[in-house]
């Protein structure tokens, strides 16, 4: 799959290393897999070795992706299975890494990824093709004669190859959503100091009224003649009827009217 690809190339780079220029390779000169030949092909046509050192991040990506990973049709190949046969074609060339595919899924052994191939592949456990393609290619690699050479390195190549491999055959083809809760602060509101000092004016007023209430009643009564206990019973009657009549809801809606009447003005 072409959403593949970056991470694909970076498991490819960490194989590649840096620069190379061993006599014994026959790819030649690389950096960091880059052949000299495939750099003045798909980058600079007169590129030296000097150049091929210094090839950038982008121009890295392009030879990658036009040479080896178009080359194996590395965006129709499932997860898992487009790595283990781009390594293969980086390796050892895209022809061999697409015969071998086709070996593995009994497709025509012609080097070229069709319908007919793709079919194949998919029809198969993607564990299963990784499997035995690296293991034919554990196979190729061991009857090249080189092998005495790169043998080891190749070996743990092609091995961390199909623990990658597997790990992206694991992974769904599309990727789950990803869910962000975003917390909106609401701010509480406030109310404006002159209103609020308004109300303040009010409740303070009607609770005066009410011990000035309660009070009188209770020295009217003395002054009456009444025993004390009949004083504080009417005194406490009274303060509940005038408690009552201040929490009505007419009451409180008029006076908030009110407020914000003065408050506009």
């Amino acid at each position: 799959m072409d959403r593949n690809f970056a991470r694909a190339l970076a498991l490819v780079l960490k194989s590649e290393g840096g620069w190379s220029d061993n006599p014994a390779d026959p790819g030649g000169a690389t950096m960091k897999g880059v052949t000299l030949a495939n750099f003045r092909r798909y980058v600079k046509a007169d590129a030296t070795k000097a150049d091929l050192r210094k090839i950038s991040d982008a121009q890295l990506a392009t030879v990658y992706r036009r040479f080896y990973w178009d080359a194996v049709a590395g965006a129709d190949l499932p997860g898992g299975v487009d790595y283990a046969i781009f390594d293969f074609a980086v390796n050892s060339g895209p022809g061999r890494a697409v015969k071998c595919l086709q070996a593995v899924v009994g497709a025509k052994q012609d080097g070229k990824i069709g319908p007919d191939t793709l079919a194949k592949v998919k029809a198969m456990m993607r564990a299963t093709v990784i499997e035995e393609a690296c293991d034919q290619r554990m196979a190729f690699l061991k009857r090249l004669p080189t092998w005495k050479t790169f043998g080891k390195g190749w070996t743990s190549r092609v091995a961390s190859v199909r623990t990658e491999a597997l790990k992206l055959a694991a992974l769904p083809d599309t990727p789950q959503p990803v869910r962000v809760k975003i917390e909106v602060p609401v701010e509480k509101p406030v109310v404006p100091e002159k209103v609020e000092q308004k109300v303040k004016e009010k409740s303070g007023f009607l609770s005066w009224l009410t011990g000035l209430f309660g009070s009188g009643a209770i020295g009217l009564g003395w002054l009456g003649g009444m025993d004390w206990q009949a004083v504080l019973a009417a005194g406490a009657v009274l303060l509940v009827f005038l408690l009552i009549l201040i929490l009505l809801r007419s009451q409180i809606i008029a006076a908030v009217r009110q407020v914000k009447a003065e408050v506009g003005d």
